[in-house]
């Protein structure tokens, strides 16, 4: 029996009923509906870069394998509040940046101090924590340690990546500023005699030493900070509106106590 006009489609070589089309353009619809589906869900994950030796900032949970943190809990309040599902990769602080500028990350949450020559190459947030540098030393060592210059003509250590070992050098007072990829290797070398002293983040060795990890080290109770700053969330350059989400929702989990809380969480203060 032929099927209506309105039910057919005739071409030079046969008939084809014109509820084929309709179903192949559904089908067709449907996939192309799918493919943007999964393209926006895409496009709402995060990737943020933390270092796996920053403790308590950031730093690898060998009973999970995941990089946890105050700074990873940071970020994954601010996705919430800005919608995004949060993707912490594990970096070496040094590769941190270039992971950044390469687009591998779209955002550092890590314990990175806001100085001009980084903000040159990455844009920082708003403040999110204030920081400074530390002198750790051997628990026997004699002698004030007030200022750097009471370490002059000493070896001293430093992590690399890190502002202090420019800082350092740019004094001419040390004969060798060595450089060491985590703040652990630097504190086993002190512990060892291998230096007499090193330079870090005053926040993460305080939390070490007060987990009791190398106890016959402490950190110089006189010295007075001289490299003080910020710890800030870094995003491409050209990422402005990134940059701008993050600042709205930084503002706001200050606001209501959230950012304080993790920080206390974490024993900082």
């Amino acid at each position: 029996m032929m099927l209506p006009t309105f039910f057919r489609r005739t071409t030079k070589h046969r008939t084809l009923p014109i509820f084929k089309h309709g179903l192949a353009a559904g089908l067709l619809g449907l996939v192309l509906a799918l493919t943007g589906t999964s393209t926006a869900m895409a496009a709402e994950t995060l990737k943020a870069g933390g270092t796996p030796s920053g403790i308590p900032f950031t730093f690898l949970d060998i009973q999970n394998n995941e990089i946890t943190g105050a700074m990873v809990d940071l970020i994954h309040a601010l996705g919430d509040d800005m919608g995004y599902d949060v993707q912490v990769q594990e970096s070496q602080f040094n590769a941190l940046i270039p992971s950044l500028t390469s687009g591998k990350i779209d955002i550092i949450s890590a314990a990175m101090l806001k100085t001009p020559e980084r903000a040159e190459v990455v844009s920082f947030s708003d403040n999110v924590f204030p920081y400074g540098e530390g002198v750790v030393i051997r628990d026997d060592y004699e002698g004030n340690i007030n200022t750097l210059e009471d370490l002059s003509g000493e070896v001293i250590g430093a992590q690399v990546g890190t502002t202090y070992v420019e800082q350092l050098n740019a004094k001419g007072i040390f004969p060798e500023v060595r450089n060491y990829d985590t703040l652990a290797d630097m504190m086993r070398d002190i512990s060892l005699g291998r230096i007499i002293a090193g330079v870090g983040d005053a926040p993460i060795i305080n939390y070490q030493l007060s987990q009791g990890k190398f106890p016959d080290l402490k950190l110089a109770e006189n010295y007075q900070q001289e490299m003080v700053g910020h710890i800030g969330l870094a995003v491409a350059q050209d990422n402005t509106e990134l940059l701008e989400r993050v600042n709205t929702s930084l503002a706001k989990l200050k606001g209501d106590g959230t950012v304080d809380a993790i920080f206390s969480k974490w024993g900082l203060q």
